[in-house]
């Protein structure tokens, strides 16, 4: 699969593989959905010269039964990853375990005379002991071993793994070869209903993301979500009509989220995006009131997680937002939490 905003990582790898400099430890990082799995196999195929085998590995299915690893139908290749179910506890664990650790460690030990390949996906799901019982693989490697490490949020793996390895980032896009791709992948009533360039800024850059959410129909709560937020920043005097975000508050503070990361991108981009309410509010907002919403929004996100009262938490971050063009002060609108 020819994925455009893959191909500045896919030209680092190729450059390291024609210069016979691939390292025995690869991190491929990136936003969820960005396509770090799709990266990982075109390598691995063009490593194989066989860009077939591995594609019929039916790796991200879970099953339901216990296992450590999984194996590839290329011979030499196995898979770490979250969500096997634990032969203990008979539970599906959210982590990766030390005993997934230690068995993927063991089986990329033994000897073999062609390139083994061992994938962990996604690294950051690796508790604190399965992170540590990698190192010593990581650091003395058995000849012709590859690792590849697949990771949402390298900030959540620890510095010893990190640099251990040489990390290929896949940045968000929002190019026009992107545009290209997402549009044919679209129906023509999608095609005619979405912008989509306004579709990868509300993703940010991210565009399977784009694709699930058209199809678990996200993009229409979504839509009516930002529609509204913009009205409100617009004409104040609208932010009693918000009968749409009850009971919905935490998805309304994500989409206000998205708005916000995207107002501050133009703003110190200098650059104009899809939503033309959303570029006139970044003509008259100060970038700094931005940043403090953007923190306060941040916050009411995690204490929502919390017994709070959420649609009050929302009630004082919109008080804020429809006056975020006219404020000369920033106010302290955390302490009312």
């Amino acid at each position: 699969m020819n994925l455009p905003w893959h191909d500045q990582a896919l030209s680092k790898l190729q450059k390291m593989i024609d210069q016979n400099h691939l390292p025995h430890a690869l991190l491929i990082t990136g936003s969820e959905k960005i396509g770090k799995f799709e990266l990982m196999q075109q390598l691995v195929g063009i490593l194989l010269d066989n860009d077939e085998i591995i594609r019929r590995d039916n790796i991200r299915e879970e099953l339901d039964h216990p296992v450590l690893i999984r194996r590839s139908n290329y011979t030499n290749m196995i898979y770490c990853r979250a969500g096997e179910i634990n032969e203990k506890t008979k539970n599906r664990s959210k982590d990766i375990l030390i005993d997934q650790v230690r068995a993927f460690c063991e089986a990329l030990n033994k000897t073999a005379d062609q390139l083994q390949i061992g994938v962990i996906f996604y690294g950051d799901q690796m508790n604190v002991n399965a992170a540590n019982s990698l190192l010593k693989t990581l650091e003395e490697p058995r000849e012709n071993t590859l690792i590849i490490i697949l990771t949402h949020n390298i900030q959540n793996l620890p510095a010893t793994v990190i640099s251990r390895c040489q990390n290929i980032h896949i940045a968000p896009s929002y190019s026009e070869t992107t545009q290209t791709w997402l549009r044919a992948q679209l129906s023509d009533t999608q095609n005619a209903d979405f912008d989509v360039k306004q579709l990868l800024e509300n993703t940010h850059g991210v565009p399977f993301k784009v694709l699930s959410e058209l199809t678990d129909g996200g993009f229409i709560a979504y839509q009516e979500y930002q529609n509204q937020l913009l009205n409100i920043a617009t004409h104040p005097l609208n932010i009693n009509q918000t009968q749409c975000f009850e009971g919905r508050e935490l998805e309304v503070l994500r989409c206000l989220q998205n708005l916000i990361i995207e107002a501050i991108k133009l703003k110190t981009t200098q650059q104009e995006g899809g939503l033309i309410e959303l570029n006139q509010l970044v003509e008259r907002v100060k970038a700094d009131f931005l940043f403090q919403l953007l923190n306060d929004v941040s916050h009411a996100i995690r204490l929502s997680e919390t017994s709070v009262n959420l649609k009050l938490l929302l009630d004082n971050i919109l008080i804020v937002w429809s006056h975020i063009t006219h404020l000369k002060q920033y106010p302290q609108i955390s302490a009312n939490y």
